[in-house]
């Protein structure tokens, strides 16, 4: 496989400490009293679940603490103000799509960052996920009427139906005395799902379908009109001075691309001091990647977007770590084995290799140049082939075992909760990914476990499943 390495320098946006903030205000979502007028096409509920086969469906379960808009076709919804206005301001929040959905977050009213369902889309332009949409002039050519919007840099985008994490950092415009404008408004930065995708970005202008005129405060906006989508954990802390980069610099980045079929060995972070030593990489031109733990037989990451940052490892001494670049994924919090021989299904999951016979095998390649990782485990010889979706969307998975075994269990996931949404369909903790099990499956069991969820299937011969993220 060809390894293509680039090296470039590059401002590392580590905000200083200390930042002072104005006031700031955790939005209460026990009701609705923090916004203006809201429509009835805004409410509260207690969950809310997307559903991947139909477009614009958000169902609701009655109660607090997610802010959810039902917006159709046939009956369109409102956008919802805030209370308070804000000038210099940092915006954090969650928020989650609904199939083929539409909608936006404004600074001041006025100012949009692109909330779309772009899942699996290789190149994000301005007008999806996180990008700075466009600005807008009726008097130009039918062609050239929308300007000035920004890609993000990479798409970070989760499905729909999983919870997304959007920062935002605001410098609003100044005007003198007169109301005349002295300096523009400027996006310092947003990082999506984990991933810088703006960074110091002027306005010229307010973007398209803005509430007003540029002004010093304005409210915080979100978009109701054109979809269905849920908003929580909303904070806004108004800033009484802009955070700077931290110019201290330092080793410029070596990035490992993946234009076609890649992957590195490595060292894997995986969780605070938790680290697999013996665990390898792998990516493609879907831009979507995944690391796997030799050692354990273990799924440990995916991830939407870029490939590998390696500069941890090969600068300098290096400490053999590497990190994804993209919006990552966790499907574990440490390597545990991924297969192991139980009595029943409620006995506990091994903890180690002893007594197992464990031992890797390495990989093979297949015909697309993608590995298959083989080992044994209990004297039965374990393929196990994790493939990346054509379409982006995630990962496929085949586990196959050369001597069948009632006793012979897979570990799907260990997570705080799991839902099964559909039929064969489950979203994994705190809808960070789904599980979506192949026809035919064995029934999987759910069960509790030091506080946590396990979600463990009997294997047979052969185990398929597909992890959406």
């Amino acid at each position: 496989m060809k390894q293509n390495v680039s090296k470039t320098g590059f401002t590392a946006m580590l905000w200083l400490c200390g930042t002072l903030l104005a006031f700031g205000q955790r939005v209460d979502l026990k009701d609705l009293s923090a916004f203006k007028n809201p429509a009835n096409s805004w409410s509260l509920a207690q969950n809310v679940v997307a559903d991947l086969n139909t477009e614009n469906v958000l169902k609701t379960t009655k109660g607090e603490g997610i802010l959810v808009n039902q917006s159709t076709a046939k009956k369109a919804g409102a956008d919802l103000y805030t209370v308070n206005e804000y000038g210099n301001v940092a915006v954090e929040l969650d928020y989650l799509a609904a199939k083929g959905t539409n909608s936006g977050i404004y600074l001041q009213g006025n100012y949009e960052i692109q909330i779309d369902d772009a899942w699996g889309l290789k190149n994000a332009s301005s007008s999806n996920n996180g990008g700075i949409y466009q600005r807008w002039d009726d008097s130009k050519p039918e062609a050239e009427k929308g300007f000035g919007g920004v890609a993000p840099r990479q798409n970070a985008s989760k499905a729909p139906g999983l919870w997304q994490h959007i920062k935002i950092i605001f410098q609003a415009p100044k005007f003198d005395a007169s109301g005349a404008k002295t300096e523009n408004a400027k996006i310092i930065s947003v990082e999506l799902n984990g991933v810088l995708i703006h960074e110091n970005v002027e306005l010229f202008g307010a973007t398209r379908g803005a509430a007003s005129a540029e002004k010093a405060k304005g409210p915080l906006r979100l978009q109701g009109d054109h979809g269905s989508v849920a908003f929580r954990n909303i904070e806004i802390n108004e800033l009484a001075e802009i955070p700077k980069p931290n110019q201290n610099g330092g080793a410029d980045p070596i990035y490992i691309e993946a234009a076609s079929n890649n992957m590195i060995r490595s060292f894997v972070d995986v969780a605070p001091r938790v680290r697999s030593v013996h665990a390898i990489s792998v990516g493609g031109p879907e831009k979507v990647a995944y690391s796997y733990d030799l050692d354990n037989g273990t799924l440990l990451q995916g991830w939407h977007g870029d490939f590998i940052d390696a500069t941890p490892m090969w600068d300098g001494r290096g400490n053999g770590t590497s990190r994804a670049l993209g919006s990552v994924t966790r499907f574990t919090k440490k390597p545990v084995l991924a297969i192991a021989k139980l009595a029943n299904d409620q006995d506990k999951w091994i903890a180690d290799t002893a007594g197992t016979g464990f031992r890797t095998k390495g990989y093979v390649m297949d015909k697309q140049d993608r590995p298959e990782f083989k080992y044994i485990i209990n004297g039965t010889n374990v393929t196990d082939a994790v493939k990346i979706m054509e379409n982006g969307q995630g990962l496929t998975r085949e586990i196959s075992v050369d001597k069948p075994s009632k006793d012979l269990y897979f570990l799907l996931a260990t997570a705080s909760n799991i839902e099964e949404v559909a039929k064969g369909l489950y979203l994994v903790d705190d809808k960070s990914y789904y599980l979506q099990l192949a026809e035919g499956s064995a029934k999987p069991v759910i069960r509790d476990v030091d506080g946590k969820k396990e979600i463990i299937v009997a294997i047979g011969s052969k185990l398929n499943y597909t992890i959406l993220f």
